[in-house]
């Protein structure tokens, strides 16, 4: 599995504010897989993510990503392993405003430690391609659509190989025909590149398009 997340508990706030965001918890992610999670606001969806994609730990249990157990790991290994083998698409696509689109990719390269060559640049276009936007390479983000961000945003997650997708509400910005569109990539993305992919998501109308889905209530997950 490229995850592997299990006995997952999260505790927030102290005292009588204490909330269990995450109660038990147990969830795996297999090699081109998109699992989709859903549930309302305040289900502890994105603190799963948080936890899954090593921004939060847990108060117990464990997290593997493939064959690292990123919850034992050092401060400094994990932020390895997070730049490594996890990838983030956000509600909203996060794009650096002076960047064109294919800098936006480039960075990843960057953030690696290394300056881009020209197959890192022929792998950013590559992805551009595959999501629609290579003939917007050069535009920034105000430039650019919604639906277009989330695409750039899509193919910079990818432009590092990740072992594991973290999506976050990724049709919450958009109308229901371009929030479709953007699943339906991301399921494609996902099934080409075997890579794992986790999305939560609160629009119903979106779970046909995924391979798995699973329903959150107060921190528990029900098949």
């Amino acid at each position: 599995m490229s995850l592997a997340a299990q006995d997952l508990t999260l505790l927030l706030g102290d005292g009588d504010q204490q909330v269990r965001a995450l109660d038990g918890i147990s969830i795996s992610v297999a090699p081109g897989e998109l699992l989709a999670v859903v549930g309302p606001s305040g289900s502890g969806k994105t603190s799963l993510l948080a936890v899954c994609g090593g921004l939060r730990t847990p108060t117990s249990g464990s997290v593997r990503i493939g064959d690292a157990e990123i919850t034992a790991l050092s401060p400094a290994r994990l932020t390895d392993v997070r730049r490594e083998r996890v990838g983030f698409v956000f509600q909203q696509s996060n794009l650096i405003p002076a960047l064109t689109a294919v800098d936006q990719l480039l960075l990843m390269v960057h953030m690696r430690g290394r300056r881009p060559g020209s197959a890192d640049r022929e792998r950013a276009m590559g992805l551009l391609h595959e999501v629609g936007m290579e003939h917007r390479h050069d535009r920034r983000p105000s430039q650019l659509s919604g639906g277009e961000r989330q695409r750039v945003g899509i193919a910079r997650a990818l432009m590092s190989t990740p072992a594991l997708l973290l999506v976050d509400e990724p049709t919450s910005m958009l109308d229901h025909s371009r929030g479709r569109q953007i699943v339906e990539l991301l399921l494609r993305e996902c099934h080409e590149h075997k890579v794992a992919t986790l999305m939560v998501t609160h629009d119903a109308g979106m779970l046909d398009v995924a391979d798995r889905v699973v329903h959150m209530s107060d921190g528990r997950l029900a098949a």
